[in-house]
């Protein structure tokens, strides 16, 4: 069972030693990666993907439950550790979503490849703008229905213990709604992002600068409650998406019986955070 993987720290791009010879996460627990672009935040997730061993060119080395990877873990086993979701997600394989899935189920020897199809699906459309079906062919959904679909699979039928997301809000899919059903599956989870949202929804965040491991920050009291603004003002725009996307107009708007005006609502809002 993984406890927690461990990043031993080795150099940025000028060949110093990383500030952060060693940063440990535990299951259960989500580390934001950050720092502008080129600071090394992809670099990072690639080591942990490619079980790095002072071989990249970082010289990290990554640990599971304090052990060398060769020593911790059979070799076979190593496919099924990590999963990545990221921006850029498309299939190319001509068959169905159902057929797809349920060829999965069977790799990963699934009870009830059914049920567990059905769920895939409920969550997939939870996060996705337009529905997926079972019958849909796999080369017809678009970039945010791939990556929704993805997202479910890894929750049900990959069940990666580590799950690495690399920029989630570009991807067109209900980001928070997706770090939160991740989340909540006690696996390690890395999110690359510059959302300050998603940022501030992991509990603590390292801060990448010149390809280096700069510094680590705890998601402080202060910075939770204005995560809860945030996440305040993310429920309305996704409102006015909603309402745009689905040919409405933004003027009056009934909410509970009373009339009011959405605009003038949403810049209240938006002051006070």
């Amino acid at each position: 069972m993984l406890r927690k993987i461990s990043i031993i720290g080795g150099m940025n791009k000028n060949g110093n030693a990383e500030k952060i010879q060693r940063l440990d996460i535990e299951a259960g627990k989500v580390l934001a990666v950050v720092g502008p672009t080129g600071s090394g935040k992809t670099q990072l997730i690639s080591d942990i993907e490619q079980y790095a061993d002072g071989e990249t060119l970082t010289g990290r080395s990554i640990l599971i439950n304090d052990l060398p990877i060769d020593k911790s873990i059979e070799k076979r086993a190593l496919r099924y550790l990590v999963a990545e979701v990221s921006q850029n997600m498309n299939f190319v394989i001509d068959m169905s979503v159902e057929e797809f899935l349920l060829m999965h189920t069977r790799v990963r020897t699934i009870e009830n490849p059914q049920k567990t199809i059905k769920e895939v699906l409920a969550i997939t459309n939870e996060l996705s703008g337009e529905p997926v079906i079972s019958t849909d062919n796999l080369t017809r959904l678009s970039g945010g229905q791939s990556r929704a679909l993805m997202v479910a699979d890894v929750v049900l039928i990959s069940n990666a213990p580590v799950v690495l997301i690399d920029e989630i809000e570009n991807a067109g899919i209900d980001r928070l709604k997706a770090l939160e059903i991740l989340t909540g599956q006690g696996k390690v989870v890395l999110v690359v992002s510059h959302d300050p949202t998603l940022m501030l929804m992991a509990k603590q965040r390292v801060v990448m600068k010149n390809g280096g491991m700069d510094n680590l920050y705890q998601t402080t009291p202060e910075e939770k409650k204005i995560l809860d603004g945030l996440i305040g003002v993310e429920k309305q725009i996704a409102y006015l998406r909603d309402h745009l996307r689905n040919g409405q107009s933004l003027g009056k708007v009934n909410d509970n019986k009373e009339e009011w005006y959405y605009g003038e609502r949403f810049t209240t809002l938006s002051a006070k955070y």
